[in-house]
């Protein structure tokens, strides 16, 4: 009996770090990614490597719905119009479960698209693989890639989710700006702030 019960909790345990190890998958800074294939809102598919000349990427987790994902949208078109440019597109990517949020799906992505004329591409993760292998947990949720696809900065845009006016410390346009010079990036992670991303329901 005493054997059960110790096989019995050495299984818990066992089971309870597999959970563990799940939840921290994702990329880390100093890996590499490896490109997606994703629907974009004009119906065409968009892969990094379509972007012949850029420098890097700055990939975004983000949605139509969310308190923060809207506080932020202006400051990601404004971003894609800076930096673009400058070898650094946005790809903007959108891993919700349209089933729970409606607000998320492919028609609305759409519509918003066009309302808000976002210059860079919208993405529709369906099956959500993407965000899983990135690791993404919030909208929004940043990644900066460089050119060779290894991820130099994760975490949140700036240091203000409620007002763009009231940002003190822009984290991911410094990174952009250290490896525009060449340099290491200073800040590579800080912690993203925005809605948890809307997993599908598994039966």
């Amino acid at each position: 009996m005493k054997t059960q019960t110790k096989t019995f909790a050495a299984l818990l345990i066992l089971l309870a770090s597999m959970a563990f190890t799940l939840k921290t998958t994702g990329y880390k800074v100093g890996d590499t990614a490896t490109d997606f294939k994703l629907k974009n809102v004009d119906g065409k598919f968009v892969s990094l490597k379509d972007y012949s000349n850029a420098k890097g990427y700055i990939v975004i987790f983000t949605c139509n719905h969310c308190p923060y994902a809207k506080a932020y949208e202006q400051r990601i078109i404004e971003l894609d119009k800076k930096y673009s440019p400058q070898g650094y597109p946005v790809v903007a990517i959108n891993p919700n479960d349209p089933v729970s949020y409606p607000d998320d799906s492919y028609d609305n992505m759409v519509k918003r698209s066009k309302e808000k004329n976002y210059p860079f591409p919208y993405l529709i993760d369906e099956t959500q693989d993407v965000a899983k292998v990135y690791g993404a947990t919030k909208t929004p949720h940043v990644y900066l890639l460089d050119k060779s696809l290894k991820v130099q900065y994760i975490g949140a845009i700036d240091d203000n989710s409620e007002s763009a006016k009231e940002v003190k410390d822009k984290y991911l346009e410094k990174a952009i700006a250290e490896l525009l010079q060449g340099k290491p990036v200073t800040i590579s992670e800080t912690k993203a702030v925005g809605c948890g991303i809307k997993w599908k329901k598994t039966n």
